[in-house]
């Protein structure tokens, strides 16, 4: 674990609001790991599934030294049609960086062999921002002071119109994680609702068991995304205090549970910046890359965030790893996986998002806002209910739907809002 992610490991945020009790058990959280409870034991409801890719991630990822990798290593994997694991932890490595160009080159012609020059446009739609979880980079954390709210079936609905009627064909449902203000039910609600607006439904909410996912399913859901955050026990430990996103293991196994209840794609991620990145970006593509194994039928996709600030701590950021780094790990991706779908979020900027849209993503946000029942205000429509929640982070990218097409139709890509028609 390197230095500077082990220093924002061990932030202590100031809270504003808090009753003391809970100030109290926020500061024992903090300062004594003796209160925490195993981040690798399982709570009660919990589903336990048999599967070995976990361990097999864990394993890689611990073996995994990114300083013994050499220029040789890279030329190897550079010449090859197709990348071996051992391929893909060079290309992530240090050693790779001399060799950007060269591997934005070969990304771009996988890229265009099969996907073409599309790129695939959906925005987010936060419903609620309650928050059962102590993530201390998180702007939705139970100990953050913010604004929180739970759109009803009519707001949501009515955010759903707004962003329909700007053209938008794919939505993704987010919720903060608590199951007590965002119960299963309750989003299955929110799919329903988002069936009659939307071709494409995605959802990126508490990790669940299997027959949630399939009642999801059943609901409207098309896929599930989770983030690992970090694939580093050790430093995940440090980050997630309290709260059941604190178990490890139940959270790794989310998009298996998903598939096994019929979900047509799941999407990965880690938060980049939060351990060493070049670990967690190797996780992240070995834990996309043995599921597809066992799920052929699935479609699989990465993400690639990166941290932002977040309301009352504007000084949670990405550390070491920058633009440049970033492009490095997305290469590697679409070297390793060509068929996978790579979403670039609105934490990136705009400029990055153009560029990067040519070389390895293939899947980019529009219109977005991660806050809670700001559509309105947002499209310049007219609020019915001025209530607004706290956003999760800031975004870099505020770009609308018809300025996003705009821009990547300049850059010579076909914008594209549904890939995916029911019959």
């Amino acid at each position: 674990m390197d230095g500077s992610a082990a220093k924002r490991s061990d932030l202590i945020f100031d809270a504003q609001g808090l009753s003391p009790a809970a100030l109290e058990r926020k500061h024992r959280l903090e300062r004594d790991p003796s209160c925490r409870t195993d981040p690798m034991a399982y709570l009660p409801g919990m589903e336990v599934i048999d599967s070995d890719i976990k361990d097999r991630v864990r394993a890689a990822m611990g073996a995994y030294d990114p300083s013994r990798c050499t220029a040789a290593d890279v030329r190897r994997a550079l010449e090859h049609d197709r990348r071996s694991i051992e391929d893909l932890q060079a290309l992530l490595s240090p050693a790779a960086a001399p060799f950007l160009e060269r591997m934005a080159e070969l990304a771009r012609a996988e890229t265009v062999r099969h996907f073409g020059n599309t790129v695939y446009i959906f925005t987010p739609l936060y419903i609620a921002n309650h928050c059962e979880n102590y993530c201390v980079y998180c702007g939705f954390n139970c100990y953050n002071t913010i604004r929180r709210m739970r759109l009803d079936k009519a707001q949501i609905e009515r955010e759903m119109e707004i962003i329909a009627k700007s053209g938008m064909e794919e939505i993704l449902i987010l919720t903060g994680e608590s199951r007590a203000a965002s119960g299963v039910e309750y989003i299955g609600d929110a799919c329903e609702l988002a069936r009659r607006h939307f071709r494409l439904v995605g959802l990126e909410v508490y990790p669940m068991n299997t027959d949630e996912y399939r009642y999801l399913r059943e609901r409207g859901a098309d896929y599930v995304t989770v983030f690992q955050e970090t694939y580093d026990v050790e430093q995940y430990e440090k980050l997630h205090l309290a709260g059941h996103k604190r178990v490890w293991p139940y959270r790794f196994d989310a998009q298996e549970r998903a598939l096994r209840a019929g979900m047509r794609g799941v999407a990965f991620s880690a938060l980049l910046g939060l351990s060493d990145f070049r670990k967690d970006a190797l996780a992240t593509a070995l834990h996309a890359y043995w599921l597809q194994r066992k799920h052929p039928e699935a479609e699989i996709s990465l993400s690639c965030p990166r941290l932002r600030p977040i309301t009352n701590h504007a000084d949670v950021r990405p550390g070491e790893i920058g633009e440049r780094e970033l492009c490095q790990v997305l290469c590697a991706y679409r070297l390793f996986l060509p068929f996978a779908g790579i979403t670039v979020s609105s934490r990136e900027s705009a400029s990055f998002r153009n560029g990067i849209a040519k070389i390895a993503a293939t899947k980019v946000s529009a219109g977005v806002s991660t806050g809670i029942g700001d559509h309105a205000s947002k499209y310049g429509e007219e609020a019915a209910d001025a209530a607004e929640g706290d956003e999760q982070f800031e975004i870099n990218d505020g770009r609308s739907l018809a300025k996003m097409r705009a821009d990547l139709s300049g850059e010579g890509l076909q914008p594209v809002l549904n890939d995916y028609v029911y019959v």
